[in-house]
């Protein structure tokens, strides 16, 4: 399948329903292990790659090594691949429109693209965040790929605020970022059903939900409204806890049931990537 129809296939998975329920991979064993499973796309997780590759999670990584995983998971299913690309590592609009770029080059359709300076803590400038979206859309209509621009603000996951005006500041700054250019809306850190629902009814296009702890699950998202469920660092992180497990064991007694027990067979596993 082409990468436009890709794109266009894609884009039509947040028309539901049913809700998108959107597994992030963060490398290509995972990726295929989700393809597998029956997803429909893949995204992937900025923390997912950066802990894999040496870096702490907030724009560590150097953007190149982050495109380079990108592609290899690309590379890796059949599916249409959304890439996190963090804040764009770098702040300005020729950053941003490089970066929508570079996500169309490695192979993906779509980004998330998030609105905080996360080692410095604060939010972006509202307008310069709006301009960046605008030039990403401007160089996917150039290079006539349409990317789906998943834009994220962080007002409920990073606290920012007052937060009796917290929703209404979410709300101006996921509108405007609509206005700009952007697809979907991705609001993380929101957990209560009533919170969900008036987040739906008030933004003017469709609603991405972080799935963690205390959130609802996606049959109650979808009955609320919202159009894509995103996992985040979740599976990468659970995949840790379980090598975890294993290395204690491994360490205590010398052997391991956790990974015996577990273990993907290798034939199985190598099975995944014959015809990838």
């Amino acid at each position: 399948m082409r990468q436009r129809d890709k794109a266009e296939a894609f884009r039509r998975l947040h028309d539901g329903p049913p809700i998108l329920v959107l597994p992030n991979a963060w490398d290509s064993a995972s990726a295929r292990i989700f393809e597998d499973a029956g997803f429909p796309a893949i995204g992937t997780t900025s923390a997912g790659i950066a802990n894999s590759l040496g870096y702490p999670d907030g724009q560590y990584t150097p953007g190149r090594e982050m495109l380079a995983a990108v592609e290899r998971i690309v590379r890796a299913v059949a599916v249409p691949v959304t890439a996190d690309v963090e804040a764009g590592y770098g702040y300005s609009v020729v950053a941003a429109a490089e970066i929508a770029g570079r996500v169309i080059a490695a192979g993906a359709v779509g980004l998330n693209l998030e609105d905080t300076a996360e080692q410095e803590g604060t939010l972006l400038d509202a307008a310069l965040q709006s301009a960046r979206i605008a030039a990403m859309r401007e160089t996917a209509n150039a290079l006539r790929v349409p990317l789906v621009i998943n834009a994220r603000t962080d007002v409920f996951l990073a606290s920012i605020g007052d937060p009796a005006t917290r929703f209404d500041r979410a709300v101006e700054r996921a509108a405007a970022y609509h206005r700009a250019g952007a697809d979907c809306l991705f609001i993380p850190g929101v957990r209560d059903a009533e919170t969900i629902g008036r987040l739906v009814r008030a933004l003017p296009g469709p609603l991405n939900i972080l799935a963690d702890p205390g959130a609802p699950p996606a049959t109650e998202l979808q009955r609320l409204g919202v159009a894509r469920m995103s996992v985040g660092s979740g599976p990468m992180r659970a995949v840790m806890g379980l090598t975890r497990r294993i290395a204690e064991e491994l360490h205590r007694d010398g052997a391991s049931a956790s990974m015996y027990d577990q273990a993907i067979p290798y034939a199985e596993a190598n099975a995944l990537f014959l015809n990838s």
